[in-house]
């Protein structure tokens, strides 16, 4: 019987994957990726089969979901499949860890850095303070659904924090801004008028985390759009009840105003 060993490659580029990761995929028979859940910012295909030393095959959400190559091939074979991020962060990776299982596939996860711990780290907020993370995807017919609205409303509800990630294309080539995010999230409360997201809302936007050079930005979300960010991804926290020090380190580390120390 084969396995199926899923392995996060972190936040950024190829270099931050775990040692251990970097260790079993070159046993593997066969390594596979995708990019459309997320993507490294920092590197690419040619960067990765480089520094791991093996040929990587970069697999569409129809070659994973519909066509299963990767458990077909793990039928008898050690795989590896590749993720961003930690290894079970994207539901799919969950529902192909599941059919593996129920196949008889011997599944392994060997994990890595996540923009989940990692947002909260960069910006010096507390990581337990974080409600339901959302994402925000492009839109539809030039309209944004309103769910990621209403699940930021209901963290805020209870005092808490909201991650919010931005969309990102199918092959991972392209993405939305934190400028496109805030502009959406006023939309969005222009549309449904709760005072979720509103002119005095305390926000951040962070680019490139994981990386050496990080844009990290907080502030109200008029000043935070017209900020440049840079190259992304990119990504949105909206701030729930700030504690004091939460409050000196936005200030400190992601050059919120000082008025907010006050308000």
């Amino acid at each position: 019987m084969g396995e199926l060993i899923f392995i996060g490659m972190g936040i950024y580029d190829e270099k931050d994957i775990s040692v251990k990761g970097k260790e079993e995929l070159r046993k593997a028979d066969k390594v596979y990726c995708e990019f459309y859940t997320s993507s490294l910012a920092g590197s690419d295909i040619d960067k990765i089969e480089t520094e791991y030393g093996v040929d990587v095959q970069v697999l569409s959400r129809e070659e994973v979901e519909k066509e299963e190559i990767p458990l077909i091939e793990a039928q008898d074979r050690k795989v590896v499949f590749l993720t961003a991020g930690d290894t079970m962060a994207a539901t799919t990776h969950v529902d192909l860890r599941l059919r593996a299982e129920a196949r008889g596939i011997k599944t392994w996860l060997i994990h890595s850095s996540s923009i989940f711990s990692a947002a909260p780290s960069l910006l010096g907020v507390q990581h337990y303070k974080f409600g339901k993370t959302i994402t925000l995807p492009f839109p539809s017919e030039r309209k944004y659904p309103m769910s990621p609205y209403e699940n930021i409303r209901e963290n805020k509800e209870r005092k808490l924090h909201t991650l919010v990630l931005l969309d990102i294309d199918g092959k991972g080539q392209s993405y939305m801004t934190v400028n496109e995010g805030v502009k959406a999230l006023l939309e969005l409360e222009q549309r449904a008028g709760k005072k979720v997201v509103t002119d005095d809302t305390i926000i951040a936007g962070l680019a490139r985390v994981g990386s050496r050079n990080p844009e990290v930005k907080a502030g109200y979300p008029h000043d935070v759009m017209e900020h440049d960010f840079g190259r992304g991804l990119h990504c949105i926290v909206v701030f729930g009840d700030l504690h004091f020090m939460e409050i000196d380190s936005l200030i400190a580390l992601a050059g919120a105003p000082e008025e907010i120390s006050f308000e």
